[in-house]
C-alpha cells in the first residue's frame, strides 16, 4: 500500500504546480485586462475634462464686457467696475474746465472784423444789443407795444407828482442809425463818437425797446447828463424799474457797458427783470454774465 501512495505522489504533485500555474498565468491575463480596460477609461475622461474647461473659458468671455451699467447707460458704475474711478475724475475736471476764450482784438469796445449778425442774440429770454452782439441789419420790428405801454403808464404816474416826461427817441432803423453815427463821427471823430453813438446794428434803438426820456418845457437838457440832476431825472431813475425800466448805462460802467454814462436812455424789460437788475444794482451785461 505505501509503494502506490509513494508512486502517486509526484503525479499529484505535478498536477498542483500545473493547476498553480495555470491560475497564475490566469491572474496575469486578468490582470493586464484590468489595467488596459482603466486605462482607456482614464484617456476618454481627459478630452472631455479639456472640453469643459475650453467651454467654461468661453462662457467667461462672453460674460466678462456685460457689467452693470451706470444709470444713464453710458458709463460703467464705478461701485461695480473699478477700472472707471480712474477715469471719473477726469471727467470731471474736463467739466469744470472753461473753455479757453480765444483772445479778439477791440476798436473802442468793438470786435475788430466781426461779421454782420445773422440772428439776433438773445440770452436768457432777453434780447441783447450792445458793442459785442449786433443785430441783423434786416432785424426792423419797430417799437415794441409792451414798451410803448409801460412807458405811458410811467408818464401817468409822473404827471401825478407833477413832472411830465416825454419819450423823444424811440425806435430807430439800421439805416437811421448810420446816418445819425456817420454825421457824429464826422462832426467828433471815430473814437469820441463810438463813446456816445453805437454803430449801425449795435444800437438798443434798433430793438424798439429802448426810449431817450426828457421832461417837457426842459429842452436844452435833453441828451445831456444834467437831466438826471433835475427832479425828474432822478424821480425817472428810482421809479422806472416798477414800469419795467433800467437805466442802460449808469454812472461809472463804460467799461462793461461800452458807452458813457447816459441819464436819459432807459430800457425795456418785460416782467420783473428790471426790478432785479435795479436791486442788484448792476449793469444789464453783469446780471445776465455777458459781455
Amino acid at each position: 500500500m505505501n509503494r502506490k501512495a509513494n508512486r502517486k505522489s509526484p503525479i499529484a504533485m505535478i498536477v498542483s504546480i500545473s493547476i498553480i500555474i495555470l491560475i497564475a498565468i490566469l491572474g496575469s491575463i486578468y490582470y493586464k485586462f484590468e489595467v488596459a480596460q482603466t486605462a482607456t477609461e482614464e484617456k476618454s475622461v481627459e478630452p472631455n475634462e479639456l472640453e469643459n474647461k475650453e467651454t467654461q473659458n468661453t462662457i467667461n468671455e462672453k460674460e466678462e464686457p456685460l457689467k452693470p451699467q451706470s444709470g444713464n447707460g453710458d458709463e460703467p458704475d464705478s461701485a461695480e467696475d473699478p477700472s472707471s474711478s480712474s477715469e471719473q475724475p477726469i471727467k470731471e475736471r474736463a467739466k469744470e474746465t472753461p473753455p479757453a476764450t480765444e483772445e479778439v482784438e477791440l476798436e473802442n469796445g468793438y470786435i475788430v472784423g466781426q461779421k454782420p449778425a445773422t440772428e439776433p442774440t438773445f440770452v436768457k429770454g432777453v434780447l441783447i444789443a450792445n458793442k459785442k452782439n449786433p443785430l441783423p441789419a434786416t432785424y426792423n420790428k419797430g417799437e415794441d407795444p409792451k414798451a410803448r405801454a409801460a412807458f405811458e403808464k410811467m408818464a401817468k404816474a409822473a404827471k401825478e407828482n407833477g413832472l411830465e416826461l416825454v419819450a423823444f427817441s424811440g425806435f430807430r432803423s439800421y439805416e437811421y442809425q448810420q446816418t445819425l453815427y456817420d454825421r457824429y463821427v464826422k462832426r467828433d471823430g471815430k473814437e469820441a463818437a463810438d463813446r456816445y453813438s453805437a454803430r449801425p446794428g449795435y444800437s438798443e434803438h434798433q430793438t424798439g425797446l429802448a426810449f431817450d426820456i426828457g421832461e417837457k418845457g426842459r429842452e436844452e437838457l435833453w441828451l445831456t447828463n444834467e437831466f438826471g440832476d433835475t427832479e425828474a431825472g432822478q424821480w425817472l431813475a428810482q421809479n422806472a424799474h416798477k414800469y419795467g425800466f433800467i437805466l442802460r448805462y449808469p454812472k461809472g460802467k463804460e467799461e462793461i457797458t461800452g458807452f458813457m454814462h447816459e441819464s436819459w436812455h432807459f430800457r425795456y424789460l418785460e416782467g420783473e427783470l428790471a426790478t432785479k437788475v435795479y436791486e442788484a444794482g448792476v449793469t444789464l451785461e453783469e446780471y445776465l454774465g455777458i459781455q
